[in-house]
């Protein structure tokens, strides 16, 4: 009885893992938990009591809760069920399919990663990159919105800075959910951004089935009070214009409001604008039907080389900020107010008349998007030459033109950024970073459009496009495209 069992070594060493496995499963893992549920939910009230708008239940809920929510929701059941009729494809495959899309839409909020970590980076990054300003904001309509309102931010998409500069300028109001399109739902990037409270489109989808799926995730969003961040364009603009709308996250969104309801939905229009976008040279390339197609990795040694050349200018004390980068935040748009004033329920039209409803919506935010975009120093000397490419150009003549631009496009409303206040200062601005890139030459203190540079002196030109000589009107009437229509 008393005799020695010889146990081997890697047994002992097995039963000991697992012993620890059950004690860290049963005791360590829900108290650790425990502190990390207890200190998130603290800092969420204190955020909610400093914020504009409160980050919602809905937004704190676990990931695996609303995963499950949405496969089974009512509406994504009958889509399934129209699906496997109509294609003759077996309801367990297909809602294996769903599972999949959910739990690629849905994201997993952090309030820590977002306010505490999230917010600083892009708070650096921004800082570091860019001189950035707050152009002009209706304060007085944003302080009359509801806190609990569903509110949406729509902006104009120039540059993936956008995100870290628009969350940055908003986290003093609230957290925002971006809609991101699929290039970024790669390890570990994906983790990271569903962290952060994005959720991932696939934008060019015809599959009925994800439509649905994704129409419901947005409409229990928007129900919930989630604040969202739209771009409407779909993607950036390659030509640096304001592009046609693609409204098929808006009108899912109205799809399901109900203007009787206590909670209102409120459109905020933003413009958003740079004196340098990082990628305009790639995106002017996508234009080029004859450009080499450049890979991945192209790429990233692209990027490498020029966060190396930045770096070594300073260490040597001659680098300099990427100029202006200024948004504006434009007068809400309150969908209750709108229902009411035109007699419409976006909920009840049939098909036709839906369409027209939600593109006449369409226009009138893409109105008001493009009218709150700012005029930067770099646009305003842009077009001076765009307009005068032909021509050698003293630095009293750029001046005069672009003080007589500038005092055009006040008069047309738009917001323009000047630098101290100075307009002198403002061109100076302006002039210098496009003959520091080259894109305008000084010969002997005349000034001209350097060769092969009209096309992304034009980019930069075409970002204000819309407020000079009948710009504005040309907005308007692009704003006719078809609507994809939620399923």
């Amino acid at each position: 009885m008393t005799d020695v069992i010889p146990v081997p070594a890697w047994l002992a060493l097995a039963g000991t893992v697992l012993v620890l496995w059950a004690l860290m499963d049963r005791f360590l893992v829900p108290s650790a938990r425990w502190f990390v549920r207890r200190r998130v939910n603290r800092i969420v009230a204190d955020l909610n009591r400093e914020l504009q708008f409160r980050i919602p239940f809905f937004k704190l809920t676990e990931r695996r809760v609303l995963i499950d929510r949405l496969v089974y929701d009512p509406a994504v059941m009958e889509a399934l069920s129209e699906r496997a009729d109509n294609a003759n494809v077996p309801r367990d495959v297909l809602r294996t399919d769903v599972e999949r899309y959910a739990r690629e839409i849905v994201p997993s909020f952090n309030a820590y990663a977002y306010f505490r970590v999230g917010s600083y980076l892009a708070r650096r990054i921004a800082r570091i990159l860019y001189r950035l300003r707050l152009g002009r904001a209706d304060n007085e309509g944003l302080s009359r919105i509801e806190r609990d309102a569903s509110v949406v931010f729509v902006m104009n998409h120039r540059s993936n800075m956008d995100y870290v500069i628009v969350a940055y300028m908003a986290a003093s109001r609230t957290a925002l959910s971006y809609a991101v399109g699929e290039w970024a739902y790669v390890w570990p990037l994906r983790t990271l951004i569903q962290s952060l409270g994005a959720y991932f489109v696939r934008r060019d989808s015809r599959n009925p089935l994800y439509r649905r799926i994704l129409a419901r995730y947005v409409q229990m969003a928007t129900q919930a009070g989630v604040v969202q961040a739209v771009y409407p364009e779909g993607r950036l603009t390659r030509d640096g214009r304001l592009q046609a709308f693609r409204l098929g996250l808006i009108s899912y969104m109205v799809d399901a409001f109900d203007p009787a309801s206590e909670r209102d939905l409120v459109f905020v229009p933003v413009g958003i604008n740079y004196d340098r976008v990082l990628e305009d040279r790639s995106l002017l390339r996508t234009l080029d039907p004859d450009a080499t197609p450049r890979g991945r990795l192209f790429a990233v040694a692209t990027v490498a080389k020029a966060l190396g050349r930045n770096l070594r200018l300073m260490a040597r004390r001659r680098w300099y900020r990427l100029g202006y980068a200024c948004i504006n935040f434009g007068t809400p748009i309150s969908m209750r107010r709108y229902a009411r004033q035109r007699e419409v329920d976006f909920r009840k039209l049939e098909p036709d008349a839906h369409r027209n409803a939600v593109e006449q919506l369409g226009r009138e935010l893409r109105s008001a998007v493009a009218a709150t975009i700012p005029v930067l120093p770099v646009s305003v000397v842009a077009t001076v030459f765009v307009r005068n490419e032909r021509q050698l150009l003293s630095k009293l003549e750029v001046k005069a033109r672009a003080q007589a631009l500038i005092e055009d496009l006040e008069s047309r409303g738009a917001f323009v950024h000047v630098p101290r206040a100075d307009r002198d200062y403002a061109v100076d601005v302006g002039l210098r970073m496009l003959v520091l890139r080259r894109f305008i030459v000084d010969s002997e203190g005349l000034y001209g459009l350097a060769p092969g540079q009209d096309a992304i002196l034009s980019y930069y030109a075409n970002s204000i496009a819309h407020f000079v000589s009948n710009g504005a009107d040309a907005v308007a009437r692009s704003g006719d495209d078809p609507v994809p229509q939620p399923d």
